[in-house]
C-alpha cells in the first residue's frame, strides 16, 4: 500500500486529539500504535472496519473504535471502513445478508407486509431474526478476512517491487 499517500488523507493524531468532543477519551488515543501506518497496523483496522460494516447495531463507528484501540490497529482506517454501511448502502446490505442467513439455515425468506415502523420490524423479529443475524455475521467475517488478505498481499507486492527497483 501506498503510505505515503494513505499518511496525506488521514486526518493527523494532533487535530483529533484537540477535539473538544474527544476530550473524555483523549487519553485513550494518546498511543502511537494507533496513527501507525504500517502493514500490521492497517490490514487490522481493514478488518476490523469491514467487519463492524456489517454488524447491525447503530454504534458501528464507536465498536470499531473500541476494537481498533483494543487491538492497537489504524484508529482513522477502522472507523472511515464503517462508513461502506451508510444509508444508502445499509438496505441491500442487511437484505443480502438476511438472505444468505436464509439460504445457510434451508429456510425459505418470506418478508410479508414490509413497512418501514419500528412495529413491523418488532412484529417479525422472532421470524428474520436468526437468518439476519447469521447471514451478518458471515458477510461480517467474510468481507473481513478478504480485506486482510487483500491489504497483505497489496503491501507485499508494493515491498518487493521496491526492492526489486532497489536491486536494479
Amino acid at each position: 500500500m501506498p503510505k505515503k499517500t494513505l499518511l496525506k488523507y488521514l486526518p493527523n493524531a494532533d487535530t483529533i486529539r484537540r477535539n473538544s468532543t474527544l476530550q473524555p477519551i483523549a487519553h485513550l488515543l494518546e498511543r502511537s500504535l494507533l496513527w501507525h501506518v504500517n502493514r500490521r497496523s492497517v490490514s487490522t483496522a481493514v478488518f476490523i472496519g469491514l467487519f463492524c460494516a456489517f454488524v447491525p447495531v447503530p454504534s458501528q463507528m464507536l465498536l470499531a473504535a473500541l476494537a481498533a484501540i483494543w487491538f492497537k490497529a489504524n484508529l482513522p482506517i477502522s472507523v472511515g471502513l464503517v462508513w461502506i454501511s451508510n444509508p444508502l448502502t445499509m438496505g441491500p446490505m442487511f437484505y443480502f445478508a438476511y438472505k444468505l442467513g436464509a439460504w445457510l439455515l434451508g429456510i425459505e425468506p418470506s418478508i410479508d407486509n414490509f413497512a418501514w415502523s419500528f412495529d413491523w420490524f418488532l412484529d417479525n423479529a422472532a421470524r428474520i431474526g436468526s437468518p439476519f443475524l447469521l447471514g451478518c455475521l458471515v458477510c461480517s467475517w467474510v468481507t473481513a478476512v478478504s480485506g486482510f488478505v487483500v491489504v497483505r498481499l497489496l503491501w507485499r507486492t508494493r515491498i518487493i517491487r521496491q526492492w526489486n527497483n532497489r536491486r536494479s
